[in-house]
């Protein structure tokens, strides 16, 4: 081992301890106008971020400019022939806040359709890549690489007025987002498929021509427009959303700074937790044994779950004190449409039985499932069961949302983000422990 690997670990082992004893002993210290807790604690809770896309409240749920997940579903035109409605007439609604018409909603569809071809140099760069790249690695960097047609970059190197720089971010988005679902379904393709891939269907909205070209029989291009719609926003302060709009504030193009929020997507904490949940409920259902899932036979194993030191995935989340709407509108689905599935079985019987289990368990702030204890389970159903790629399509829909606010933030000017930062020190002297 180097000297400067031995001295940086012995330096780590210092330094823990003081980090440990602020957060323990004076966390609620206040600097400035946030805690010491919050300030060491990835800032939970502090609010200093804006946006009107959408917001999460503890007990409602998300509300999309103004609207429940209930109501956003209820209002927006569907699909003719269909239960959901087009992602394109919900993009509408984000961007401007108002209900679309069908008339609208057509317009935005037939607009993405002129603009979602896949350029040629993307799939080169795809295919040049080693055949055991992880699925969002290559959705990153076929976003990256696209940077080159960015509208803004060469209306911002040209000149201009800086009230109008939501134009050319508009434009930009206008051109990524119909793409995004063409580039996941060509990397699913290449790496599931045998690299069979199939062309768009140009009478499709996105939804539907994306269901097409995974090669998914209906209904899930309805669950594409489902799963899309629910995955899009979530405030401006989750990883995905908040990189996004951190890259772009430093006046970043869409290409650069969606790529950004996809790679913080990528983490176990943040998108790759849909993935984490069905593979532990699948393990979950192997250790039952085939046995039919009664309340008290999965009572049980929850409880031989918890003592045995481990948590029950997709249960709890950071905002929410209540089931997550987006769970309980996926549950909707799958009671209409594979209610005797066994994995939905047994997912139904946990959320019956798991809260009262944490409840008593005592340690969980929220008992409730969150969106990710549901979503792989309709995945899976319609045979996408390669897990690698859910975190893709989480991209997809969470670029709906992120886009939305970028244009926004330039059409109302916000400045680039730069909070301040303190020491270590600086905290021990504000609780008054300095030595």
């Amino acid at each position: 081992m180097s000297s400067l690997k031995e001295t940086l670990r012995k330096k780590i082992e210092e330094h823990r301890p003081r980090t440990a004893r602020l957060i323990k002993e004076f966390g609620d210290v206040k600097i400035g106008e946030v805690t010491i807790g919050q300030a060491i604690g990835g800032a939970r809770g502090v609010k200093c971020l804006v946006t009107d896309v959408s917001y999460l409240d503890p007990y409602e749920g998300i509300r999309f400019r103004g609207r429940t997940i209930p109501e956003t579903f209820a209002d927006l035109p569907a699909v003719k022939g269909q239960a959901y409605p087009s992602v394109e007439s919900f993009f509408y609604y984000l961007m401007t806040g108002d209900i679309p018409t069908a008339k609208q909603a057509n317009e935005v569809v037939e607009e993405f359709k002129k603009r979602r071809a896949l350029p040629q140099y993307v799939i080169d760069i795809l295919r040049a890549a080693p055949t055991d790249t992880h699925p969002m690695t290559l959705f990153s960097q076929g976003i990256l690489a696209m940077q080159r047609e960015s509208v803004f970059v060469k209306r911002y190197n040209e000149g201009m007025n800086k009230f109008d720089y939501w134009e050319p971010m508009y434009e930009d988005v206008l051109n990524l987002m119909p793409k995004l679902p063409v580039l996941a379904a060509y990397i699913y393709r290449m790496k599931y498929k045998a690299d069979i891939h199939i062309p768009s269907d140009p009478d499709l909205d996105l939804g539907g021509n994306f269901a097409h070209q995974m090669g998914i029989a209906p209904p899930y291009d309805d669950v594409a427009r489902m799963y899309f719609i629910l995955h899009s926003d979530h405030e401006s302060g989750n990883v995905s959303a908040h990189t996004t709009h951190l890259v772009a504030s430093a006046l970043s193009d869409a290409y650069y700074s969606l790529s950004a929020g996809i790679n913080g997507l990528a983490g176990p904490l943040h998108g790759l937790a849909n993935q984490e949940v069905l593979s532990w409920t699948m393990k979950f259902m192997d250790s039952l044994g085939g046995q039919e899932p009664t309340e008290e036979v999965i009572s049980k194993a929850l409880w031989d779950t918890l003592n045995s030191g481990q948590v029950i995935p997709g249960y709890g989340h950071a905002v929410l004190r209540k089931t997550d709407p987006r769970y309980e509108s996926q549950r909707e689905f799958c009671l209409k449409n594979l209610p005797d599935y066994p994995l939905f079985k047994v997912i139904s019987m946990i959320y019956k039985v798991a809260p009262g289990v944490l409840q008593e368990h005592g340690k969980a702030k929220n008992p409730w499932p969150n969106v990710d204890a549901q979503s792989g389970v309709i995945q899976w159903y319609y045979g996408l069961t390669e897990w690698d790629f859910y975190t893709v399509l989480f991209g997809i829909g969470r670029a709906l949302g992120v886009l939305t606010n970028i244009t926004w933030d330039r059409a109302l000017g916000y400045p680039i983000e730069r909070p301040k930062s303190v020491t270590t020190a600086m905290l021990e002297e504000f609780a008054g422990i300095k030595k």
